[in-house]
């Protein structure tokens, strides 16, 4: 079994070019640049290394909600 390192660039046959959020002996997360976030099983993933930079990401924008008025 081969754990990826987390932040390793990677790509993968169906979805193209990713980051590897997080590994272990179970589950491998990959935030792909197209496709988002999936999740496979580590020892069936086939994944070879990338030399494509990240994109850049805009920050995501934390919602508030409203308040309750007083009562």
């Amino acid at each position: 079994m081969k754990l990826f390192s987390k932040d390793l660039r990677i790509n993968q046959a169906d979805y193209g070019t990713g980051t590897v959020i997080s590994s272990d002996e179970r589950y491998t997360v990959i935030e792909f640049d197209q496709h988002g976030r999936r999740t496979f099983v580590t020892d069936m993933v086939k994944l070879d290394r990338s030399d494509v930079p990240a994109p850049d990401r805009r920050p995501t924008r934390v919602r508030r909600t409203a308040r309750q008025p007083a009562r």
